[in-house]
């Protein structure tokens, strides 16, 4: 029986998958990186890295890497909901554009000793003899490959699992659906160093600069209202203006792209020599960068058990990440789909408007959880 091609394949180079790479690589594993996509693209993302994120990249050892692409510091969060607006200030954050920020993170991958195929599709099959299988797909080409452990980072989109995998991804009844559009420089209003949030009953929109000066606007809406306002466009323009935000008429001549539903669980997110990161483990609706947060932390706490299961796997291994993913991220996730449950009833969110506005210390607590003051550190440990 021969021995596996790779000892990882990482399915998707978004930022967990990425990371994860990068790490592996430095420990010198043989990694091979999938991505489906060519590189630089464009993702509809609000293109914020906040405390978390910024620190699990400095735990990386990647802590340069963000200002070294031109990253616009963040430094107040602009609230509006009901015709009102609160600015409250931000401990730490910065924009980038997804399409600079993964084309650094998969080139520092590279770097450090991976091998990255993009435009090519993966998917994940069955287990063989001290791996698991995996079938390549680039144009008319098509192979199979296999590793000791695979790692699926592919978003919310299709996972590509084999459907004899015992995991399921559920979405949750009243997900909204993501969407965003790119406008440039020209657009006025939105100035750099602040992320602009208009919370209207049917969704919210984000607004920031990234590094070039373009307006990068990210939001999430209710399917139905989505459906009823005749697009995204028309579902943004309401939303601003139900929260008293300046008119984006650019918008309604923008190449929008939507996302599937937000809010989703995989269960379990671990079969027999795989892992789930990122988007793929799990999501729901993210507020100020927390979802790049925890793609980047999910790498960081997967490294460890992708090393055990070089030596051999077991089952303790899969709940282990389980367990490891659920006090780390579903910890962090749930507190935002708490908040996204106030923002969704009018009175409350009013309330808590007018309770920021009036005390801005009682937020204080709010940001710094949600810029990961209380996330515990995560030391990469050291290669054997």
């Amino acid at each position: 029986m021969s021995s596996p091609d790779w000892d990882v394949i990482v399915v998707g180079a978004g930022p967990a998958g990425a990371l994860a790479a990068h790490q592996l690589a430095r420990c010198r594993l043989r990694v091979l990186l999938v991505e489906k996509r060519a590189f630089p693209r464009w993702k509809v993302c609000g293109s914020c890295l906040n405390g978390v994120a910024l620190r699990a990249l400095e735990d990386a050892g990647l802590g340069h890497l963000v200002d070294g692409q031109g990253a616009v510091p963040l430094a107040r969060l602009r609230l509006g909901l009901q015709g009102h607006q609160v600015d409250l200030a931000l401990p730490m954050g910065r924009s980038l554009s997804r399409g600079r920020f993964d084309l650094a993170l998969s080139e520092a991958a590279v770097a450090a000793g991976a091998v990255l195929r993009l435009q090519t599709e993966a998917s994940v099959g069955g287990p063989c003899p001290g791996g698991r299988s995996v079938r390549l797909r680039s144009g008319d080409e098509h192979q199979t490959t296999s590793a000791r452990v695979v790692l699926v980072a592919t978003g919310l989109g299709s996972s590509g699992l084999d459907p004899t995998i015992p995991i399921q991804s559920r979405i949750n009844a009243h997900a909204r659906v993501g969407a965003g559009c790119r406008l440039d420089a020209e657009v006025s209003g939105y100035g750099r160093g602040t992320i602009h949030m208009a919370i209207g009953r049917h969704g919210y929109v984000g607004l920031v600069r990234n590094e070039d000066g373009d307006l990068n606007l990210a939001a999430a809406f209710d399917r139905t209202q989505l459906i009823a306002a005749g697009g995204p466009a028309a579902s943004a323009a309401a939303v601003l203006a139900e929260a008293g935000f300046d008119p984006v008429p650019q918008a309604s001549g923008a190449s929008w792209r939507a996302t599937p539903a937000l809010t989703r669980q995989s269960t379990p997110p671990a079969a027999e020599r795989l892992l789930l990161l990122g988007d793929a483990a799990g999501y729901v609706e993210p507020f100020t960068g927390e979802g790049m947060g925890w793609a980047l932390v999910g790498a960081l706490a997967a490294v460890p058990l992708v090393l055990q299961g070089q030596e051999g796997w077991s089952r303790g291994l899969e709940r282990e990440w389980a367990r490891r993913h659920a006090r780390l991220i579903g910890s962090r996730q749930r507190f935002c789909h708490a908040l996204a449950f106030a923002l969704r009833r009018p009175g409350l969110s009013r309330n808590l408007l007018a309770a920021a506005e009036r005390w801005p210390a009682l937020t204080a607590p709010l940001l710094q959880q949600l810029g990961g003051a209380t996330l515990e550190r995560l030391t990469p440990e050291p290669c054997p």
